[in-house]
């Protein structure tokens, strides 16, 4: 019997032998299928990221593997390992992450980049038909991933939420100690990836390079990986970038099944890209070296005297509490060379808040967007330069990133992330544009509801907007919706009461209590969101002094013709017959609630989104229910 066992293992073995693994000190005619960004360096580097934003690269061996000997059996044990490198655009900000990843099919085309990782995309995300095993090493903190920091390791299992994720670090095996590693350091790192098809184990182990394997995982999953992994699967890489790019380095690559994977040899693998070396002198320097300082001492007059008249030119108001927001600022000289010296051509728009221009930051070649603001008052100050700062912490796919800011004279900077589509108000009120169809606009909708829950609800302090409205929301590249303009934002710390501020914001947006109490609260944010709401389904003006006195106020105007039965009257003529009659009906009602006058009469945008999603049904309206304006 023993014997017969003995024979049938060392059959199996040698069936798989021609295609169980494989092993790359560099890529150098590797078996690799690229797409996206991925591609080789000439020294055998596998890049899957380039400077590209929003984009995504993948690397995949070419031949799949088998992992089961049939599909009603277990997983095989396999192993690997691999060293990465992760070099970001900037120290604390870089891309989105990349992953190891064992996939069906090569073709990950569907997916999209930023937090999906180019793994999945909003319809797949969390589907167990993916059958996709992953462990993401994320440099981003993505709320909508439940990222526990933007530094973390995560094993994840059909969707972008991770199973088990744990911030890098590596055990010593001297005092048994996790010690912190940081992922976008641009050091090289070794991982490996283990699973025990007998015990069900899934472990995952970092160290620096040429550090020994530690003893003990950073993460570990007991996992049964048999309705996952189907019987042939990939073995590849998938790399995201999003906002801001990070060059994704794989030096080498050695996978096995069922057995332990072989070592790397790590003194054969390819170089990262060094920085530029510096200059060696050169004989002729040591010649023309006098000759230069000759003309030096003649020019030196004229160079102090444009000095300062270029100090002049890019002066700016800095004090010395403001080193605490270093990160945070950025110079005049910086923003004007961005906009060309602030020229109309770059004008992106104008009105009371002051002007906003288009940029292109000169040394990141990042398109920004510049907002000028009049701040002659030194009153609050340093109140207010420290709540951008902190608004400059906010991470969510549909808010604006608000990048820093810049004090000059009398004057404040705002530095945006630049969204090409424009304002959304463009679109429902401008001439010229062709209108947004339904599906647009309802994508939209649902977009600016779960940006704000995020700043009411899900981050460390309550954010309240206090300017919602059409021409606030910007749509980027993809049309998605994103609330931007955080110069008039008030925060919070979760559990605490509002202070009283100044009543700001725009004439038909401001909720009626504000008059009373002056205090900003998520309430008057949801007034605002009510009238956005109105605008979006009727293509309308919340306040609009044109019309007849009965029809000047949206939100009067929409309930009215509720009360008459003849609510589809209000819908944007420009729809025509292309939309869904529940959608519209629950924007409109929704409108409706979000705007009556008692603030515990509204939602929260908790409730707001489940609205929307469909996950919670509307509570109902009542025709005797005043309005704000009643």
């Amino acid at each position: 019997m023993g014997l017969k066992i003995f024979t049938w293992v060392l059959l199996w073995k040698l069936a798989f032998s021609a295609n169980d693994g494989f092993t790359f000190n560099g890529f150098n005619s590797a078996n690799l299928s690229l797409d996206g960004l991925a591609a080789l360096s000439s020294d055998g580097l596998l890049k899957l990221t380039n400077v590209s934003k929003h984009a995504q690269g993948h690397a995949f061996f070419s031949l799949p593997l088998q992992f089961k000997k049939s599909p009603a059996d277990s997983v095989i044990s396999f192993s690997t390992t691999f060293v990465f490198a992760i070099v970001p655009e900037y120290p604390t900000f870089g891309g989105a992450g990349f992953t190891f990843v064992l996939s069906p099919s090569k073709d990950l085309s569907h997916a999209l980049p930023n937090y999906f990782l180019g793994l999945f995309n909003m319809t797949n995300n969390g589907k167990p038909y993916n059958h996709i095993l992953a462990v993401e090493f994320d440099t981003s903190h993505s709320p909508e991933a439940h990222d526990i920091d933007n530094n973390h390791v995560g094993i994840d299992i059909n969707g972008l939420i991770s199973n088990q994720s744990a911030p890098a670090a590596f055990k010593s095996d001297a005092d048994d100690q996790f010690k912190n590693l940081s992922l976008s350091s641009g050091n090289p790192i070794q991982v490996w990836i283990e699973y025990d098809g007998i015990d069900m184990q899934l472990n995952v182990t970092l160290s620096p390079l040429w550090g020994p394997k530690p003893k003990g995982a950073l993460l570990s999953l007991p996992i049964n990986l048999s309705s996952i992994i189907l019987d042939h699967m990939y073995v590849g890489f998938s790399a995201s970038t999003g906002i801001a790019y990070s060059y994704y380095y794989i030096l080498g690559w050695s996978f096995k099944m069922y057995g332990e994977v072989p070592e790397l040899n790590l003194s054969k693998l390819p170089s990262l890209p060094q920085p530029l070396a510096s200059f060696e002198k050169s004989k002729a320097l040591s010649i023309w070296l006098p000759i230069f300082l000759s003309v030096l001492v003649l020019v030196t007059a004229a160079i102090l005297k444009l000095i300062m008249m270029r100090k002049e030119k890019f002066s700016e108001l800095q004090e010395d509490w403001e080193l605490d927001f270093g990160s945070n600022r950025f110079s005049y000289k910086q923003l004007y060379k961005a906009t060309g010296g602030f020229k109309d051509k770059y004008l992106l728009g104008a009105g009371g808040f002051g002007r906003v221009y288009r940029g292109v930051l000169p040394a990141s070649k990042v398109e920004v967007a510049v907002k000028r603001i009049s701040h002659e008052s030194r009153q609050g100050v340093r109140e207010f330069v420290a709540e951008i700062a902190s608004l400059g912490k906010l991470r969510h796919r549909n808010l604006v990133q608000l990048l820093g800011y810049c004090r000059r004279k009398g004057e404040l900077l705002l530095v945006y992330e630049y969204m090409p589509n424009g304002s959304l108000d463009s679109f429902l009120f401008g001439e010229g544009k062709q209108a947004l169809n339904w599906g647009q606009r309802f994508h939209i909708i649902k977009g600016v509801a779960s940006g704000l829950q995020y700043l009411h609800e899900d981050w460390d302090q309550v954010v309240i907007h206090r300017d919602i409205k059409a021409s606030n929301v910007l749509l980027d590249s993809d049309m998605n919706g994103r609330l931007s303009d955080f110069g008039l934002a008030k925060l919070y710390d979760h559990g605490s009461a509002p202070q009283t501020t100044n009543v700001v914001g725009t004439f038909g947006f401001l909720a009626p209590e504000l008059a009373r109490t002056c205090k900003v609260t998520t309430s008057s944010d949801v007034f605002a969101f009510g009238a956005f709401l109105l605008e979006v389904a009727c293509g309308r003006r919340a306040i609009d002094a044109n019309k007849q006195e009965i029809e000047q106020v949206l939100v009067d105007w929409v309930f009215a013709n509720w009360r008459m039965g003849k609510l589809f009257e209000m819908k944007d003529p420009r729809l025509g017959e292309d939309y869904v009659e529940e959608e519209l009906v629950l924007v409109l009602k929704l409108g409706l609630l979000c705007s009556l006058p008692s603030p515990s009469a509204r939602p929260s945008m908790r409730q707001i989104t489940q609205f929307l999603n469909g996950d919670a049904p509307l509570p109902p309206l009542f025709p005797d229910q005043p309005t704000c304006w009643s």
